[in-house]
């Protein structure tokens, strides 16, 4: 009850403009930023280190760099992920401008859909009492998305019923697939909060103090949504599944 009423508090504080404004209130946002991204870890969210943007582009040292600060530092992130609340706050105190991914298909996934598709789907679900566990949202504007976190299928005993994300379902992938993506085995998503370009950024709407529902309670709401968000004419001719296989 203690952890859920911090977490409370945190999200309705609203966040601070810039990078750091005094040394008091850059200390504050400093120790905010590791309580929330505690609460994640507290919630089962296995956290990796990821580039964040740096100037007009990311700290990474890729040239052109597509998905500035929206992707992992190692190609090991699967294997680094940890729960590990020591080990993720040495991270972040080692690099204090990264974000964090959270790998999915370990004990979460995520249903990614377009903002205006999640908070439409998200009011539905609400007024239906559905248990909606957290929610985040990640970045603005006609480029946003909503992040559903619920329960894993994990690894089906028929694997013909389930497939990985690792073809249809990174970042980099947004062109090819804009409507409802399903991350889990081998993909991820950034975890709340972090800072996107353009002085956007990743933070949530519902805690990760709540129970991580089962995917498929959320799947008609979000799908339908999805439908009605392709045919109200927004600039996407992929369906609201895209499916890569």
């Amino acid at each position: 009850m203690g952890r859920e009423g911090r977490i409370s508090q945190w999200l309705r504080r609203r966040p601070r403009s810039g990078a750091g404004g005094s040394t008091g209130t850059g200390a504050a946002a400093a120790r905010d930023r590791e309580d929330l991204l505690m609460a994640a870890v507290a919630a089962g969210f296995p956290l990796a280190q990821a580039a964040h943007p740096s100037g007009y582009g990311c700290s990474c040292d890729r040239i052109g760099c597509p998905t500035p600060g929206r992707h992992p530092v190692s190609f090991a992130w699967q294997t680094q992920a940890t729960t590990d609340p020591e080990l993720v706050g040495r991270w972040l105190r080692g690099h204090p401008q990264a974000n964090f991914v959270t790998a999915t298909g370990i004990d979460h996934d995520v249903l990614d859909v377009p903002a205006d598709a999640g908070r439409s789907a998200l009011e539905r679900l609400e007024a239906e009492g559905i248990d909606v566990g957290p929610v985040a949202v990640c970045g603005g504007g006609r480029d946003g998305r909503l992040l559903f976190f619920t329960a894993t299928r994990g690894t089906p005993e028929d694997e013909d019923e389930w497939w990985p994300c690792e073809l249809d379902c990174h970042p980099e992938t947004m062109d090819e697939h804009p409507g409802l993506r399903w991350h889990c085995r081998g993909s991820y998503v950034l975890v709340p909060p972090a800072r996107l370009p353009a002085d956007e950024s990743v933070s949530w709407l519902r805690g990760p103090e709540r129970p991580l529902p089962d995917p498929l309670t959320l799947l008609e709401a979000l799908t339908d949504a999805c439908a009605r968000y392709a045919a109200d004419g927004a600039d996407h001719e992929s369906a609201a599944w895209p499916l890569g296989r």
